[in-house]
């Protein structure tokens, strides 16, 4: 039977990070630390169980090992999610990501990559990059890359903390300096970047960019703005809820109970105080995993905690 797992971190030293994860307790094991894998099947950055009989097993082999007790009775093919802390010490590029149809074709069957941002922290000044000004056209846009010129062609906005933003695969994105973010995404690492600042990496060159890919998948139609907008699905109000995934924001003193109905596992990855579930304690920075086969469960913990799950739209969770 599984019981609530948590992860050691997956730390990435990518040149943009910093070190202010040590403010969410991460043990940073290197001087520049610009991700933590909280939660991950994915072959770049595998999560190994952290506590009790299955510790030392991968995410991946407790995926093959008990897929419907980890996932639930909906059939999935791989552990869907990947859960990240972002330390923005610089910019990140500006980038892109595929949808699951073009990932599928044209990255060895991969999953496109569709993410949301929740903001844990930002300096009084942050911005990003979210979409492309209103009415850009891909002849504009192409015309930009060629002209080297592309930052004309993008939408900032302010953030500060507590907002959040979904990211649908095609939307042209970038998280700017002096930002802390919580990112659910699915299971995917594929990112086309189409503006770099022309920095040069750990090897002495300048990164890759990837314009034609980017070119193919960028969406050029005028999308809604999905800034703090919350979704109310039958009674509870999401930060996003869409087939992809669904993300809620739990401020809970005391006892909060929840039900996964055998439908998705639940993940919560702690923003304040603490939380105890069955046994399993995780603080400030730490992330747990409550396997679908558990059902009805319940936290002791006075905290506030980011929840994410993947969404059967048919089923109400009793939460």
């Amino acid at each position: 039977m599984l019981y609530p797992l948590k992860f050691q971190p997956v730390y990435k030293d990518y040149i943009w990070g910093g070190n202010n994860l040590l403010k969410l307790n991460k043990k940073l094991i290197y001087p520049i630390t610009a991700e933590s894998w909280e939660i991950s099947a994915n072959k770049d950055g595998m999560s190994v169980i952290s506590n009790g009989d299955l510790s030392g097993s991968t995410l991946e082999n407790i995926f093959k090992w008990y897929p419907k007790e980890l996932c639930g009775n909906n059939n999935m093919q791989q552990f869907p999610l990947l859960i990240k802390l972002i330390d923005a010490c610089s910019a990140l590029s500006v980038q892109v990501h595929p949808n699951d149809i073009y990932a599928f074709e044209n990255e060895n069957g991969a999953l496109g990559k569709n993410e949301m941002w929740y903001i844990i922290d930002a300096r009084p000044d942050a911005k990003l990059v979210y979409g492309l000004k209103k009415g850009i056209t891909k002849e504009e846009f192409t015309k930009a890359v060629h002209e080297n010129d592309i930052e004309s062609t993008l939408n900032y906005v302010n953030v500060k903390k507590g907002d959040w933003l979904n990211i649908p695969a095609g939307l042209v994105h970038a998280i700017g300096e002096g930002i802390i973010i919580m990112e659910v995404q699915q299971n995917s690492n594929t990112t086309y970047r189409v503006y770099d600042y022309d920095r040069i990496g750990a090897d002495g060159m300048k990164r890759p960019l990837h314009i034609d890919k980017a070119l193919d998948v960028i969406n050029f139609n005028e999308t809604e703005m999905q800034i703090n907008k919350a979704v109310n699905f039958k009674g509870t109000h999401y930060l996003v809820y869409n087939k992809y995934f669904a993300v809620e924001l739990v401020n809970a003193q005391g006892l909060y109970s929840c039900d996964t109905l055998n439908s998705s596992f639940h993940t919560y990855t702690v923003l304040e105080g603490s939380i105890d579930v069955e046994g399993v304690s995780a603080g400030l920075g730490e992330s747990v995993l409550i396997p679908a086969c558990m059902e009805e469960y319940s936290m002791k913990g006075t905290f506030r905690a980011i929840k994410s799950f993947v969404p059967d739209i048919t089923r109400r969770f009793v939460c």
